[in-house]
């Protein structure tokens, strides 16, 4: 019997570092440290998706408005300064590129994100947008360590800068963008933070009610267990 636990335990382990494995590309994933109760976070992430990824990539399963209210945005405030093609507060977060053409473009169509962060893990997106570097025989000049011969362009180069890869695969620190290493960090990690939360909204919410639940489950079972005492002391 404890041999076929080990075993069961063994199977399960190597599942689990395979599917892992096969998720980053073999690479070394960084750790996001993702907060989602950082409301300011997820707002500059919102508007970073907004500003470099909406264009390509829909968040079809999520509405504006109910961005709007987890992050703590009033509506007016959300049309003016995250929504700029006319559309209403109620619709999904979608845009206008279209599938076949886009295929065309880019060798496949690009992918909705709104479960990407649950399909690759906050720390595969994290590292993936850290890890661009110049491949001339690319179509768009780049390639990326965690995605080998990706087909999309570095949409935060003009924030990053552009990096090289030596013979060890090595990628060196980017060069000429707009922001620090460490400032270009942050921009990536509220972009991730926003789609750790598109990818499951309620999260904090369900948690908070498992908590509450877990509380009153002890609470009853205190009470339950004076009643049950009180009942039998008779009998004994």
């Amino acid at each position: 019997m404890k041999n076929l636990i080990k075993a069961l335990a063994f199977g399960l382990a190597t599942i689990v570092s395979m599917s892992a494995l096969a998720s980053s590309g073999g690479a070394n994933l960084d750790h996001a440290n993702n907060d989602l109760t950082d409301k300011e976070s997820l707002k500059n992430g919102f508007k970073t998706y907004i500003n470099y990824c909406l264009g390509c990539h829909q968040l079809q399963y999520q509405r504006y408005n109910r961005t709007f209210k987890d992050l703590g945005i009033e509506d007016a405030d959300g049309v003016e300064n995250y929504m700029f093609t006319g559309e209403k507060p109620g619709d999904h977060i979608t845009n206008t590129m279209p599938t076949k053409e886009a295929a065309k473009w880019f060798g496949t169509a690009p992918p909705d994100l709104t479960l990407e962060a649950r399909l690759r893990s906050p720390d595969w997106i994290y590292t993936y947008l850290r890890s661009f570097y110049m491949d001339s025989e690319r179509p768009f000049g780049v390639n990326n360590k965690v995605f080998k011969d990706v087909g999309m362009p570095h949409v935060l180069q003009d924030l990053q800068g552009v990096s090289s890869i030596d013979e060890h695969g090595t990628v060196s620190p980017a060069m000429g963008g707009s922001l620090t290493t460490e400032e270009y960090d942050v921009v990536v990690r509220d972009l991730t933070n926003f789609l750790e939360y598109v990818g499951e909204p309620s999260k904090l919410e369900r948690k908070s009610m498992g908590v509450n639940v877990l509380i009153f489950l002890f609470i009853f079972f205190i009470v339950a267990y004076f009643l049950k005492k009180e009942y039998w002391k008779d009998i004994h």
